[in-house]
């Protein structure tokens, strides 16, 4: 599956799958953006990204894992 900055649920639910155990709360929005550009089938590129992406990723995992 191709994914893109635009796919924030399906990016929080494989952040959530990778990594069941980690607080997403804890993690830096740069530290958040690297973990999503290494997610397999990642093709966005770090200039499509913005601070409200990553919110929006991270509340996904935060809620998918809680």
């Amino acid at each position: 599956m191709e994914l893109n900055w635009d796919d924030t649920d399906q990016i929080g639910w494989a952040l959530a799958d990778a990594y069941p155990d980690m607080d997403p709360l804890s993690l830096s929005f740069p530290r958040l953006q690297e973990m999503v550009m290494q997610l397999p089938g990642f093709k966005g590129t770090e200039e499509g990204c913005s601070e409200g992406v990553l919110e929006s990723i991270q509340m996904v995992w935060y809620e998918e894992v809680r």
